[in-house]
């Protein structure tokens, strides 16, 4: 644990003479979550150097701490702020003696988003867990706080002291774009549960949660940060189907909020996006749902707020909404010079700044960073990415993977019956902790139990020559595992599934994303996402190592007619493993 001429204070006995004492720049500081590039708070890679000074106007994360006094970072991969878990702990320990350098001291809240699955800027060797419809898939509810618990505890390890999640979305929209996975599921109240427990799991790791996006993404075609969506929800149907999870949230005593960027005429007839909406933050959230804690906007470089707002108004227009900080900025001197002016024109008043300040500095207070803000580097082996956590992962893994056909009985495969197997298909780009193309890692996975796998990738939307290569590649398998990505009615995709089903090789599709998915073939799995703990899980149960659990938390529409439904909420077959499994 370093110690050093700026170790934190106490926990002031009285918060409010702390906001007193600050100036009107370091309160608009303390409502800032910036962004960083760069691996070293003060010796960053040339680039990112070049990249700071472009967006941010400074070198280095400590001289932007220094200029800015932000009340928060928030760490990216692609910021090159997380290359492995030494770095990023001694990371979050330099900006934290750079906070507590200056005067007022005042320790940083370090943020990230790490829901999991298809979203974690973590990577190995951090635990990476199953995402949440995966997780809702699984059932489990003591799996569900599990799995926060264990990412929480490293997250916690590498100085971080808040994540973004749960997601409390009800993704009743098959063709979201931007939520989908990442939501537990299509049902309101299974949702609340998972969401709940994700909390508690958070809490339990001494990590401040966030549930987001109020008042609910799950159900838009357009993906905010492109563009601006609109719920078209009646009241009544907010109530029954986006509510239940936030309630859920607020009853657990969730930390923080998350606004989203998208527009409920229901909630806000004049149609403000809801991160700028008095209605929805003030009148539905704080005074209707009577949450008194953090509210925080997503990230304010989406386009869904950004281009009609612009850079400066847009932060002014969110606290006047009732927002407490103001994530990711793209330009955090425009924005903050924006609010300084806002209030000495008169146009936000200083104690409404003064409520806001003091519910960020409450909630360090809480997550006592006042008395120790500094993680220790030694055991980072085994707090992060330690055997406990890996087996923990593949164990609740396994109970997500989801059978929805498997006509004939095909699966389990065996290695005395199908000794040689061919893995095709999409090959999506990997996202954080992936060891490698999904084809690759499952043709690995189930290498080591025993077959002989062969992996070709076909693409995500394959040619004619790709087809025609894996069907030459077919040629003596005694199966062939594809695996498909998002697809869509007339999706190439398709017909590389049909094409390989009439060399008469049965055929398996293992859907890598949404589980809607569904070409012609003689068995299919939804796996809910493409990173190795679940993958290597699906491996086990195609191999007869693991029993196929998961159940749907969606509906899977008819592909021929999307008003019917195929597979219902619930749907999952399953098979008795092999006697010899592990």
């Amino acid at each position: 644990m370093p110690h050093d001429s700026h170790s934190a204070p106490q926990a002031p006995a009285d918060l409010r003479s702390l906001v007193s004492r600050m100036t009107l720049e370091e309160k608009v500081g303390q409502l800032l979550v910036l962004h960083v590039y760069g691996h070293h708070a003060t010796d960053p890679d040339p680039a990112d150097i070049e990249a700071n000074e472009r967006e941010l106007g400074v070198r280095t994360a400590a001289e932007a701490i220094a200029k800015y006094r932000p009340g928060g970072l928030i760490y990216f991969g692609w910021a090159h702020n997380t290359r492995d878990p030494r770095q990023l702990a001694t990371l979050s320990n330099d900006v934290q003696r750079a906070a507590l350098g200056q005067s007022p001291g005042v320790p940083l809240l370090l943020t990230i988003d790490q829901e999991h699955g298809v979203v974690a800027r973590v990577g190995a060797p951090a635990t990476l867990l199953p995402g949440a419809m995966a997780l809702g898939a699984g059932g489990s509810r003591d799996d569900v706080r599990e799995a926060a618990r264990i990412a929480g505890a490293e997250l916690r390890a590498l100085g971080v002291r808040q994540n973004y999640a749960p997601s409390a979305d009800v993704n009743v929209n098959p063709a979201n774009p931007v939520i989908g996975v990442r939501s537990f599921g299509a049902g309101p109240d299974a949702v609340a549960d998972f969401v709940t427990a994700q909390i508690e799991g958070y809490r339990a790791a001494g990590i401040a949660s966030a549930a987001k996006h109020f008042p609910g993404h799950g159900d838009t075609e357009t993906d905010s940060h492109s563009a601006l969506p609109t719920i078209h929800h009646s009241r009544e149907q907010w109530e029954e189907l986006d509510a239940p999870p936030f309630r859920a949230a607020l009853a657990a005593g969730v930390d923080a909020v998350m606004t989203a960027h998208l527009v409920v005429p229901a909630l806000d007839p004049a149609m403000e996006p809801a991160t700028l909406s008095y209605p929805i933050v003030t009148g539905v959230l704080r005074e209707q749902l009577g949450h008194d804690g953090l509210i925080v906007t997503d990230s304010l470089s989406m386009q869904g707020v950004r281009t009609t707002y612009g850079d400066d108004r847009v932060a002014v227009l969110a606290l006047k909404a009732g927002v407490d900080q103001l994530l990711h900025p793209p330009r955090p001197e425009l924005a903050r010079n924006a609010v300084v002016e806002a209030v000495r024109e008169g146009e936000l008043s200083e104690e409404r700044l003064d409520a806001s300040v003091l519910r960020v500095l409450e909630l360090k207070a809480r997550l006592g960073l006042f008395e120790d803000p500094y993680v220790p580097l030694d055991g980072l082996d085994e707090a992060v990415g330690g055997g406990a956590h890996r087996a923990a992962a593949d164990r609740i893994a396994e109970g997500t993977t989801t059978l929805l056909r498997d006509d004939g009985g095909l699966l389990p495969l065996s290695p005395d019956r199908h000794v040689e197997l061919l893995v095709v298909g999409a090959d999506p780009v990997s996202p954080t902790g992936t060891t490698g193309p999904p084809t690759a890692v499952l043709a690995t996975a189930l290498g080591e139990l025993g077959f002989r796998a062969e992996a070709v990738s076909t693409g995500m939307e394959p040619s004619k020559e790709a087809v025609e290569a894996a069907v030459a590649a077919a040629a003596g398998r005694d199966a062939v595992l594809v695996t498909t990505y998002d697809v869509t009615a007339g999706d190439a995709q398709h017909g590389l599934v049909s094409a390989l089903a009439a060399t008469g090789v049965p055929v398996v599709t293992l859907a890598v994303r949404t589980p809607q998915d569904l070409p012609a073939a003689a068995a299919a799995l939804a796996t809910y996402s493409w990173t190795d703990v679940e993958l290597r899980a699906a491996a086990r149960v195609l191999a007869g190592r693991a029993r196929p659990r998961g159940r749907l938390p969606v509906p899977v529409p008819h592909p021929d007619d999307p008003g019917q439904v195929l597979y219902p909420i619930g749907h999952g077959l399953s098979y008795e493993p092999y006697a010899t499994a592990d």
